[in-house]
């Protein structure tokens, strides 16, 4: 075939395609709809970190570090929640590595499930952690603590039931 028919035989089957492909048209919100939202007392913030469980701490910071060149921090054993956990800098948030300290951390029963490990947590920014877990009790979700824990950053913390939040445990960290 010539340059010339392979061009028009690639070009016919492109025009296909582009044709074929049905528009999407862009959801927006509008401003009404946002002013809808219910006031309370506090205010949910910014997503500060997904946590990854891995059953192999350094062969993950070594991943991040020199594979994809992000800036890692150093280990920090964080024993009132039964993990080793690192951190990994993206600019805008972090991947939290997690790895169990012991057979009674959260994490060892979340990897016997899951061998090669996985994303185990989302955790967002809320203004008033007690303020939250006040409003979160009245809307019937659970708290896996009764009081808020100091987290990896020093923050006070605490986790929401994943049966209740979507299949997804998500932790609260008060900026």
């Amino acid at each position: 075939m010539s340059c010339r028919g392979v061009f028009i035989h690639f070009f016919g089957l492109f025009k296909r395609l582009h044709t074929s492909v049905p528009s999407v048209r862009a959801l927006s919100v509008s401003q009404s709809v946002m002013q809808n939202v219910p006031g309370f007392l506090w205010k949910l913030g910014q997503l500060n970190h997904v946590a990854i469980a891995v059953p192999d701490l350094e062969k993950a910071r070594s991943f991040y570090q020199d594979v994809l060149g992000a800036r890692v921090s150093k280990t920090v054993l964080l024993p009132e929640h039964g993990v080793y956990t690192v951190f990994v800098e993206l600019g805008n948030t972090k991947l939290e590595l997690l790895h169990p300290l012991g057979k009674n951390s959260p994490v060892t029963g979340f990897l016997q499930k899951n061998k090669v490990g996985g994303m185990h947590h989302i955790c967002i920014e809320v203004d008033d952690i007690k303020a939250a877990m006040a409003h979160l009790k009245e809307k019937k979700i659970r708290i896996l603590s009764e009081e808020p824990k100091i987290g990896a950053h020093g923050k006070l913390v605490i986790f929401l039931h994943p049966k209740d939040c979507n299949g997804v445990l998500v932790e609260l960290e008060e900026a």
